[in-house]
């Protein structure tokens, strides 16, 4: 017996009913794009291993799916390499392409490539699957969908204040009221390590501290220590585990914690600009929350930094995130071309919106009518008013197996029954000599014999 097929960990097959509430999610993110004056581009779902490895840390570097070369791959592996069975320094020479693992560093290089056609600033969005090789869990695909929104060639923070106002717009147009835009900068945490003596160790530091929500502030005290911060520079850290209230609240604590620190200063700056900004246009759902703890693994954050929380009783992970890049061009040789963007994780928003039961009725719906096939010429004559039926924007379809000496006919109300198709047209002998057709209602039983124009009507 052959044994049942099976697709890999961390990905997944969509039935048509789950494809139709991820293109709403589409549509809706796409047109606030759109409105918010963002321009679509796409990139190959592979690239060159150069332009990925090192763009995103040692725990990132370890999670980019590697893509074996064509033909005798281990033709270039000497015997000596491959005696050592050390992966690392073996797969440069099997391996120089990689799914990509994220959408801003194929960003990058685009923009690096493309930099004599684009008008800058330059505002992209790009809406495309990634890999990455994580652990499967809820909420977490080792094959997802990213939807990213990019500005480059601006330093201007008004920037950062439009994408506070996209990720609200977005939310809002989803039914997801009371998501937390959660923003701090890079320049605090550069600020916080320079206080406590440890600048050298800013990405294990912000590793660490990203932490804090999912293993606690001993567990990441513990880490730092392992990472040769200094308990001293440790303790110092302690008005920070306990920071708390409102925005403005926050930023007076800071401006204590930061005093000798000019970088850690200019974050507060930076941080103050956007929140006064935000406070003077308004959102329409969400809330702007200032949150120093997060501290994103990825080391081309240069500025602020955003993750979206998904409305509170709702467990899942964040739902959205990005921030500033001053020079993320820079790794290809296009220096001084700031850059910053937000992402949203449309797997998780899924998963938010299915638990919240938020997805409209509609947008599931495929065929409205379906003709019950009596035999050839029956279905000719149904196939000319499925045709005009279709063109005024209603779906409609011939079952495509007759029915013969009385049987199938059951077949037929169970297959529409099954699809949940809310009409049945039943056309016969008499209805094409009267030109009608006998419309049934799924739900009630209801029949009505009806002309064309007055079908459409019905159904409509």
């Amino acid at each position: 017996m052959a044994q049942k097929p099976s697709i890999p960990k961390g990905t997944r097959d969509f039935n048509p009913e789950q494809v139709a509430k991820r293109n709403y999610i589409f549509s809706t993110i796409k047109s606030q794009f759109e409105t918010f004056g963002f321009q679509p581009i796409e990139t190959p779902s592979f690239e060159n291993s150069d332009t990925l490895m090192g763009k995103y840390g040692e725990e990132g570097d370890r999670l980019i799916f590697k893509i074996l070369n064509s033909g005798d791959y281990l033709s270039k592996v000497n015997d000596d390499l491959y005696a050592e069975k050390n992966s690392n320094k073996v797969t440069p020479k099997i391996s120089e392409k990689a799914l990509r693992y994220d959408l801003t560093v194929p960003f990058a290089r685009y923009v690096v490539q493309h930099q004599n056609d684009i008008e800058f600033p330059f505002k992209r969005y790009q809406m495309q699957p990634v890999w990455r090789a994580d652990r499967p869990q809820k909420g977490r695909f080792r094959e997802f969908y990213q939807c990213d929104a990019d500005v480059v060639g601006s330093d201007s923070l008004w920037q950062e204040v439009e994408f506070v106002q996209l990720y609200d717009n977005v939310f809002t147009a989803l039914g997801l009221k009371g998501t937390t835009i959660n923003i701090n900068n890079r320049k605090i945490l550069s600020g916080i390590a320079e206080v406590i003596g440890a600048s050298d160790k800013l990405i294990d530091f912000t590793v660490a501290l990203d932490k804090l929500d999912k293993i606690g502030e001993e567990k990441v005290k513990e880490e730092m220590l392992s990472k040769a911060i200094p308990q001293s520079g440790i303790d110092k850290l302690q008005p920070l585990f306990s920071l708390a209230g409102s925005f403005d609240a926050q930023i007076e604590s800071l401006k204590d914690i930061l005093s000798t620190s000019e970088e850690g200063k200019k974050g507060i700056e930076e941080l103050e600009f956007i929140n006064n900004a935000i406070n003077t246009l308004g959102l329409k759902s969400a809330k702007l929350q200032l949150d120093v703890t997060l501290a994103r693994g990825l080391n081309y954050y240069t500025g602020a930094i955003f993750e979206v929380s998904a409305p509170k009783g709702v467990k899942m992970g964040s739902i959205g995130g990005g921030g500033r890049y001053d020079d993320l061009t820079g790794i290809f040789g296009l220096k001084n071309v700031s850059g910053v963007g937000i992402s949203f994780g449309l797997d998780r928003i899924y998963l938010v919106i299915e638990e919240l039961g938020l997805f409209p009725e509609t947008i599931t719906k495929s065929t409205e009518v379906l003709f019950i096939n009596f035999g050839d010429n029956e279905a000719l004559f149904s196939l000319k008013a499925i045709k005009f039926l279709r063109e005024n924007g209603v779906n409609a379809e011939l079952y495509p197996d007759k029915i013969t000496n009385g049987k199938h006919m059951k077949k037929q109300m169970n297959y529409a029954n099954k699809r949940n198709i809310p009409f049945v047209v039943l056309v016969g002998e008499e209805e094409m000599n009267s030109e009608a057709y006998t419309l049934k209602n799924m739900n009630t039983g209801d029949q009505t014999k009806l002309d064309l124009s007055a079908l459409i009507k019905a159904v409509k």
